[in-house]
This record gives structure tokens, C-alpha cells and sequence, in this order.
């Protein structure tokens, strides 16, 4: 595999003119996250991009991020949550009510019984804990204040429950573009190369999936990965909010320590240039975590919030592409 950087896609590079620079600076695959998408809005996506690429001539994988068993907060307000206050937790699509956040997932109150009790949000910015459970809400109090908004991640730091079903909108996604030659897959927050294996049944053999490692279990086993994966993803955002700094720290360098073993390619994700969000450049940091890590055997990157939503997109896939020749 030759060395990849792929872009997300989002408010801020959605514009074809970007994709050509993209392109041109050595962007090799777009990303879409599905996640905050509604399935017309996806579609609108796929075809503006399937035109882009026929106008172009170019022929460049478009990844959808799956959502797997990950869970997300549901439609709400932005809202700034301050320290030491209370929360609840209900199941539902929906709410403003003030002091509620919505989780349309019931396996999220299944999995508190076998759980930690602090619930980490929006990759770890936001972190509460637990001071009631019961059937179908949870009250939480705010251990780390922050802003969390529509659809951000949500997870336990720790947690032995187990989901391996798809849920109905992936289902639906995988049907309405399992045809399209360019379309790959990135399913997230996957546990381990036996959740990844049920997966695999239900995406079917002839799609490209690629794994993200965004939980301690996945680290562990990521020699099983090759099994039914075509690639793998350490995503760093989750990995973290699961597992705090410096249990992300001990896992990364655990899990870069086998990847030249493991039988598929993998990629680092998660936060690559987040000083390029607000900034032209990279942080020096950044600059030298990732010649470390390529030459430690990952193939590729995964940029996110710096070309989705930040304001160097440009930008940021020229430093990305700057390793190549490493």
C-alpha cells in the first residue's frame, strides 16, 4: 500500500474547487462521516462527489464512516455544561429541555450496570459521572465542565458490554451504496476481531471495511483484525476519551509496536494537526510525533477536524502530504 492521507469532508471543504486543491496537494481518499448526515444529505454528497471525480477523471476511494456501536448524544441545543452540575440522561431522539441530554441508543443504559460510572463526551472534552441509575435515564454530575452539542460521541471509560448488530440507518446506508465502486467503509468503536468478524457477515465479503481502534479491548487484539478487516484505524479521539493520557499513551505505543504484524495496513487518526484547526502550521510536536509513527510502520493518516470544519484545510493536507517520501 502506497501512503495515504485521507481528508474529511465537511462544512469548510465542501466546495469542488477544494477537493481539486486537495487532490493536487496529495490528498489520496475523502471521508465522510455519516454520523452527521441524514440519508438525503448523504446521497446529495455521494453524487456531487461521483460528478466531481468523472469531470476529474480521477478514480479515489470515498470512505463512510459507519457508526457501529458507537453511541451519540441525539438532537439538542448547544449548551455549556458548568462544573459540579447535574444532568440527566434520557432515552430519546430529541429534547431541549434544559438539564436533559438525549441518547437514542437503549443499549447505553443496558451497558451502565457493566460500566464504569464516568461518561466521557465529545473525545474526552467533557467528562461526568454517574450519581443515579435507573431503566431509561441517568443522572450524571460534571466532572470536567465543557460544550458538547448534537450528535457528539458519548462513551463510558470503561465498559464490558458488548453490541455487534448494525444499527437500521448503516444498514440502510451500506444498501443504498454497497453499488458504487468508490465507496469503502470505516466502521467505529469496534471491540475487538470478533465484533469485527459479525460485521464483515453483515457488510458481505466483496466491500472494502476498514476497522477504527478506538477501545482498549481493539488494542489488545489487533492481530485478529486481519481476519476481517482490510485495514485499520488507531483513532485517538476515542481511544482517549475511553481511556484518559496516559492510558492513550501506553495503548498507542502498544499498538504501534505490532503493527508491522499485523497483516493489514493501519493508519493513526484521531487529532493529527489539531494546532492546524485555528492555525497554518502544524505544531513542531505534531511534526515530529508523525515522522515517528510512519516510520514506525503506519501507512497512512486520517485527517478530521482539520479539514472538515477547520480553517486551513489546504493547509493541512500539504503538511500531511509532506511525509510521503519518508
Amino acid at each position: 500500500m502506497e501512503y495515504a492521507v485521507i481528508a474529511t469532508l465537511g462544512p469548510n471543504s465542501q466546495e469542488g474547487t477544494v477537493w481539486n486543491a486537495m487532490l493536487d496537494a496529495g490528498v489520496s481518499a475523502f471521508r465522510l462521516n455519516t454520523s452527521h448526515l441524514s440519508l438525503a444529505g448523504l446521497a446529495q454528497w455521494l453524487e456531487r462527489l461521483a460528478d466531481f471525480l468523472s469531470s476529474r477523471g480521477t478514480n479515489i476511494p470515498i470512505y463512510l464512516d459507519l457508526q457501529g456501536s458507537k453511541w451519540r448524544l441525539g438532537e439538542m441545543p448547544a449548551v455549556n455544561l458548568g462544573p459540579g452540575e447535574i444532568v440527566r440522561f434520557e432515552f430519546a431522539d430529541s429534547s431541549t429541555r434544559s438539564g436533559i441530554l438525549p441518547v437514542p441508543h437503549a443499549d447505553f443504559f443496558r451497558a451502565a450496570s457493566l460500566s464504569t460510572p464516568r461518561v466521557s463526551l465529545n473525545d474526552g472534552k467533557v467528562i461526568l459521572e454517574l450519581v443515579e441509575v435507573l431503566r431509561d435515564r441517568l443522572s450524571a454530575q460534571v466532572i470536567q465542565p465543557g460544550r458538547i452539542s448534537s450528535r457528539k460521541g458519548i462513551t463510558y471509560t470503561q465498559s464490558a458490554f458488548r453490541n455487534e448488530i448494525l444499527g437500521q440507518k448503516d444498514l440502510d446506508i451500506l444498501r443504498n451504496t454497497r453499488g458504487l465502486p468508490f465507496v469503502r467503509y470505516a466502521i467505529s468503536y469496534v471491540r475487538d476481531g470478533e465484533e469485527m468478524s459479525n460485521y464483515r457477515k453483515q457488510a458481505g465479503n466483496q466491500v472494502f471495511l476498514a476497522a477504527k481502534i478506538e477501545r482498549q479491548p481493539a488494542v489488545d487484539d489487533a492481530s485478529h483484525f486481519a481476519y476481517a478487516a482490510d485495514e485499520a484505524w488507531l483513532c485517538r479521539g476515542d481511544l482517549g476519551a475511553e481511556m484518559g493520557f496516559s492510558g492513550l499513551a501506553q495503548a498507542v505505543y502498544h499498538f504501534s509496536e505490532g503493527i508491522k504484524g499485523m497483516g493489514i495496513p493501519a493508519l493513526i487518526a484521531g487529532g493529527l494537526f489539531e494546532h492546524m484547526v485555528t492555525h497554518p502550521q502544524p505544531a513542531r510536536s505534531e511534526v515530529c510525533f508523525l515522522h515517528d509513527a510512519l516510520l514506525a510502520g503506519y501507512h497512512g493518516l486520517v485527517l478530521s477536524d482539520e479539514t472538515a470544519v477547520g480553517s486551513y484545510p489546504l493547509e493541512s493536507c500539504q503538511a500531511a502530504a509532506m511525509f510521503r517520501h519518508l
